[in-house]
């Protein structure tokens, strides 16, 4: 009886916060899914498309371009992000003088608007008026590379600001995973002639599997969700060149209104980002298992 009281008394609880992601978490995915079957424009009713609008993105260069950009900015999160965040942790991990200092400055732009970091890396890497195209012109470098709005180097550039972005976040929970590591196994490595380079490999890096669990999953979820970035950057272009998924899909649903085949980007959007955040959960876990 006390077990059916507790469970009771634990769904009230659970209860208001269920009902609450339920209005607006599920709600919007289930409509999300009935429009993406329709011709609906914002206006008229439309009519029931069946698979037309999901035919239509098979053959839509466009998207698939999207999809190229996002998966270019997902490859340099996860293989230079998620690496340089922990390196830097490493680093400034030690007894390193201004260490707090210089934490509190690589965190500095994850705190700021993804459309202000958007708009403070215009003037850095704008063909025109950039000033990385300014520092190669003046040290004699005759081509100016097109960072931003070409046709080839915009969406690493999109990952390179990502990064630079998000650095910080990553850094700051690789360094709480570090803080607590029990000292006592670390001072026993040394006692027992351990390297500095033998206990990362060896002791803190198997240590800390879980936290890289959790920043991986944490990038792969984040990479789905960029869009003030390409909105500040580039805008899409040249003629959607450096489009991510999610910023073509809003171009589609609110530019050229075409709400049907908009909510079906973001049914595909959704299903890419939950499979991808599976992956690594799993992957996560099954390595953890093998250990």
């Amino acid at each position: 009886m006390n077990w059916l009281t507790t469970r009771r008394s634990f769904a009230l609880m659970v209860a208001p916060a269920l009902i609450v992601y339920s209005l607006y978490m599920i709600y919007p995915i289930l409509y999300s899914l009935y429009y993406s079957f329709t011709r609906f424009d914002g206006v008229s009713a439309g009519g029931f498309a069946g698979l037309d609008n999901y035919r239509q993105m098979a053959h839509d260069d466009a998207f698939w371009t999207s999809m190229r950009n996002t998966g270019v900015v997902l490859g340099i999160a996860l293989f230079l992000l998620v690496p340089l965040g922990f390196l830097l942790a490493i680093l400034l991990s030690g007894r390193v003088k201004g260490s707090g200092a210089l934490r509190a400055l690589v965190f500095a732009p994850a705190i700021i608007a993804p459309i202000l970091v958007g708009l403070i890396w215009i003037f850095i890497l704008d063909p025109k008026i950039g000033l990385v195209n300014a520092f190669l012109l003046a040290i004699g470098v005759p081509a100016q590379p097109q960072w931003i709005g070409g046709p080839t180097l915009s969406p690493y550039s999109i990952g390179l600001v990502y990064l630079w972005q998000q650095i910080g976040f990553v850094l700051t929970i690789f360094y709480a995973g570090l803080r607590m590591l029990p000292r006592d196994v670390m001072e026993a490595s040394s006692l027992d002639g351990a390297g500095r380079w033998q206990q990362l490999r060896h002791i803190q890096i198997p240590m800390m599997r879980e936290t890289f669990g959790i920043v991986t999953a944490l990038v792969v979820t984040g990479v789905f969700k960029v869009f003030e970035l390409v909105y500040a950057l580039t805008g899409g272009g040249p003629v959607h060149l450096s489009e991510v998924m999610v910023s073509y899909m809003y171009h589609i649903t609110f530019t050229t209104q075409q709400y049907g085949y908009g909510m079906a980007l973001a049914v595909v959007v959704f299903v890419v980002g939950a499979l991808a955040s599976a992956a690594t959960f799993l992957g996560n876990r099954r390595k953890g298992e093998v250990r």
